[in-house]
């Protein structure tokens, strides 16, 4: 397992002092002993099995301007277990804007938000993280011919679970639920805007060639 020395101390956490302060332990009643005992340090067994099987989590970094989340996903076992505290998943191309990996550079506290499709309950794990190059890692962590430039190698500090309660607000696997993509904006509407926004324009049907670009490299470009 890898060594504390692999991560980065968290910065003191900041309290919130004067009126603005809410007395939260007088609104909210405690959590169970369930509910507590389900909080671990480390993988059990049960664990293990959810993510041999998960297919998407939402990724939460910070650095001293802010905070970040964003979307990971792949095949089955996409985030490998190394060890009963350790987790590591490839980074693959995004948008470039490589958020998450420069906040790691100045805060390794990380958390992770596991959805699996049709399932009424979330896996949350919190932790501290860090950036690999380890050509060794990195190649078996490859797809195909492709081999990831980074990894993201995670230290557990919790793992539980939380029930689904969101999952049906927001009816989230519902058929019913499903938008109609010819009610919002597409994609080529959006770079449209934003040329607008910044004083320019797009040429006659660059807004659709926008579009068949992006429905193409979303579902193929993957890796």
């Amino acid at each position: 397992m890898p060594s504390p020395d692999y991560f980065s101390p968290p910065p003191a956490p900041s309290r919130p002092q004067g009126p603005e302060a809410v007395d939260l332990d007088a609104l909210y009643d405690p959590p169970t002993e369930r509910i507590r005992n389900g909080v671990l340090h480390y993988l059990a067994d049960f664990h293990r099995e959810y993510l041999a099987r998960a297919t998407f989590f939402c990724l939460a970094t910070g650095d001293a301007a802010g905070l970040d989340a964003s979307p990971r996903g792949g095949a089955p076992g996409f985030v490998r277990v190394l060890d009963a505290q350790t987790l590591v998943f490839a980074d693959w191309p995004g948008n470039n804007r490589i958020a998450s990996l420069r906040n790691l550079q100045q805060d390794s506290r990380l958390a992770m938000l596991f959805l699996f499709p049709g399932l009424d309950l979330f896996l949350r794990i919190n932790g501290r993280g860090r950036i690999s190059t380890d050509s060794e890692l990195l190649q078996e962590l490859r797809e195909g011919h492709k081999v990831p430039k980074t990894a993201i190698v995670v230290r557990i500090d919790e793992v539980l679970f939380h029930c689904g309660r969101a999952l049906h607000r927001a009816g989230l696997w519902s058929v019913n639920s499903r938008l109609d993509p010819g009610l919002l904006p597409t994609v080529g509407d959006v770079m449209a805007g934003l040329a607008r926004l910044h004083g320019g324009s797009l040429a006659a049907g660059q807004a659709a060639q926008a579009n068949e670009h992006y429905a193409h490299a979303v579902r193929t470009d993957l890796y």
